[in-house]
């Protein structure tokens, strides 16, 4: 991993995808990630010249600067999300693809979200099992797992030693395997989905009940800025009649079918702007988690998809107000 990159501008700024993937997995924000990236490489270009020549790999360096800034970040947000109102969800990302070239017929501007790589390791899912363990685990068992670092190289970067963080790793790793089921097939997912959307614009509580885990839960994330549910929905069929309930107070509503971290779901909009974004897991043949995210802070990356769409308002970023559609 320790490849030399050379100080030169473009060389540096090369490294910023593979960070910003690295921070993004970390924090579970694209906001925080884009924020610890940059960071780094203020503390980079904040050295000396003569210190700068010095570092052997200005990648990896920046690598572990980035891990560090992230690591501090972890410590820090356990106090924030305790303060937090509601339930705390990460951050949802599209599949720019899905809007470039597609049924939007336009083009949209480069934007950091485009270079997270949508896989397995950003599913909905996955980062929720990741919230799950201490910082110190987490960053161990990204680096390593995920990104394949050598547990030397995750030692200079959690502050620990080598051994402590392999064991770092393996506590992460029973956690990921207790909590995270074999992932279903992207066709077989996106298939239930679409019967769910169906379903649910239909106002048939039966047939979303008939979709759903009888033990499911929906878990919604306002962050106090838009209504919505302020802690998990449990059962399917109290989560079949929340759903009906909302979308009969929203009229107006589209139901859109999009890629979410890198998983097929759903995009509530209201008058072409998107005010909710739902990511899914499945249990077996049926859905076993709904994560719906409301907070518009949550949103600005699908906010830009928004304005890149033919017929979008001309300030697609305004938060929706709390008796918005979908008030998940």
């Amino acid at each position: 991993m320790s490849t030399r990159t050379g100080t030169d501008p473009a060389a540096l700024l090369r490294e910023r995808p593979l960070l910003l993937n690295i921070a993004y997995r970390l924090l579970g924000s694209l906001t925080e990630a884009e924020d610890a990236v940059q960071e780094a490489y203020a503390r980079w270009y904040a050295m000396p010249p003569e210190k700068q020549a010095a570092v052997d790999a200005p990648g990896a360096w920046l690598t572990t600067v980035t891990g560090r800034v992230c690591l501090d970040l972890l410590g820090s947000a356990r106090a924030r999300r305790e303060r937090y109102v509601g339930e705390w969800v990460p951050e949802p990302l599209p599949d720019r693809s899905e809007w470039i070239g597609g049924a939007a017929g336009g083009r949209v501007p480069a934007d950091p979200a485009d270079r997270v790589t949508l896989d397995e390791s950003v599913s909905m899912a996955f980062l929720v099992v990741l919230e799950s363990m201490t910082p110190a685990e987490r960053v161990a068992f990204v680096l390593h797992d995920v990104f394949r670092y050598p547990f030397p190289e995750v030692a200079g970067i959690v502050g620990r030693t080598p051994a402590a963080c392999r064991q770092l790793a393996s506590s992460g790793r029973r956690r990921v395997r207790a909590a995270h089921a074999p992932a279903v097939p992207a066709a077989g997912q996106a298939g239930l989905v679409r019967h769910f959307k169906e379903a649910w614009e239909a106002g048939d509580i039966q047939a979303v009940v008939g979709l759903l885990d009888p033990d499911a839960t929906m878990t919604a994330d306002g962050g106090g800025l838009v209504g919505t549910a302020l802690r998990p929905v449990v059962g399917s069929r109290s989560i079949a009649e929340y759903l009906v309930f909302i979308a009969a107070k929203a009229p107006g509503l589209t139901l859109l079918e999009r890629t979410v971290n890198g998983r097929p779901g759903l995009v509530a909009q209201h008058s072409g702007v998107t005010v909710t974004v739902a990511a899914f897991d499945l249990t077996g043949d049926r859905v076993g988690r709904i994560w719906a995210v409301r907070n518009p802070e949550k949103l600005r990356a699908w906010a830009a998809l928004d304005a890149g769409s033919p017929g979008s308002p001309g300030d697609p970023g305004t938060p929706a107000p709390a008796t918005d559609p979908a008030g998940t």
